[in-house]
């Protein structure tokens, strides 16, 4: 499983929001996501999930929050191993113009970025 955060902006420009997803290494489907505010709490959702599917390895960028939630025997933090997950960013912001502040269909409340979000990814 790979687990990666992508950065979205909503309001003004100071408050960020964090998407934060999972992808299947096989099948590059998004297994969990959850999105919130840039804290332990919206972080450990997702590894919750994945902890709970028993993955034999995760992995992440290296963002220092990931140590305290995941075991070391299962993290990797590789470079090349994100390159998925970095592209699955650009395209959701490509694809997802909700995230975009600077267009007409921006999105200002987290219950509709959750919906379109569920519907992107799982629909």
């Amino acid at each position: 499983m790979k687990l990666m955060k992508c950065v979205l902006m909503l309001n003004a420009k100071t408050n960020f929001i964090w998407l934060v997803y999972a992808l299947e290494k096989e099948s590059k489907k998004v297994v969990s996501f959850n999105v919130g505010k840039r804290t332990n709490k919206t972080l450990s959702r997702v590894v919750d999930t994945l902890k709970l599917s028993n993955a034999k390895k995760i992995f992440t960028d290296g963002l220092k929050n990931y140590k305290y939630l995941i075991e070391s025997n299962v993290h990797a933090v590789k470079r090349h191993a994100t390159n998925h997950i970095e592209r699955n960013n650009l395209t959701i912001r490509t694809h997802l113009k909700r995230s975009n502040r600077r267009t007409i269909c921006f999105s200002r409340s987290y219950v509709m970025l959750d919906a379109i979000l569920r519907i992107y990814f799982w629909a």
